[in-house]
């Protein structure tokens, strides 16, 4: 395993030595950080990836909402069908409550007028 500090009496007997370890590991650490930074810059954060998601979400909005649009045309057309039937179920149902006019059969028109009624 490797150790980033000083080894034991190295730093007592060069204090040069420590702080050039120090410079070291603070570079190597900047390093390290310098790419971390560089590789989150190449995932999808960067800026192409947003504008990528942007137009992507853009156009899914946009079919979402033709979408709507369809089901609302659909949904009035549907209303006004119900409407008519409803309409044509009510007009039936009158059209049962209402007495039926009786016909103009005058007794004469069932039997003796009909010249080729039976004797």
């Amino acid at each position: 395993m490797a150790m980033n500090g000083p080894m034991e009496g190295e730093m007592e007997s060069r204090p040069e030595g420590a702080l050039e370890q120090a410079a070291r590991r603070l570079d190597q650490a900047l390093g390290r950080l310098d790419a971390r930074i560089a590789a989150r810059a190449n995932t999808d954060l960067s800026g192409d990836a947003f504008a990528d998601d942007r137009a992507r979400l853009a156009a899914e909005l946009d079919a979402a909402r033709s979408r709507e649009k369809a089901l609302e045309r659909l949904a009035s057309e549907a209303s006004a069908a119900l409407g008519r039937a409803a309409d044509e179920v009510r007009a039936a149902l009158e059209a049962e409550r209402r007495p039926e006019t009786p016909l103009d059969t005058a007794p004469e028109a069932e039997h003796g007028d009909d010249p080729e009624a039976e004797v």
